[in-house]
């Protein structure tokens, strides 16, 4: 599971959301997007995300890497960071 963090490059949102209606999301097979959430400013989105192979996040940003930058980071469930710190 991974947070993905979209910073929008300056003023572009509107470019974001037009090719996001004519494209789709343009994630290769395996990437699965799970939710999403969005600053009130419309200067970053938040996304859950899943994959197998973290190289398929390269793949998916390569689409949009004109308009956004990305900060991915794998992340766990609080259940199951509860349960790894646990002795």
């Amino acid at each position: 599971m991974f947070m993905v963090i979209e910073h929008y490059r300056p003023g572009r949102a509107p470019e974001v959301y037009r090719r996001f209606r004519e494209r789709g999301r343009m994630a290769p097979a395996g990437l699965r997007y799970v939710t999403s959430w969005v600053d009130l400013k419309f200067e970053r989105c938040f996304q859950v995300m899943e994959a197998d192979d973290e190289a398929l996040f390269k793949q998916w940003t390569a689409n949009w890497d004109d308009l956004v930058d990305f900060e991915i980071v794998p992340v766990r469930t609080s259940a199951e960071a509860a349960a790894a710190i646990a002795p």
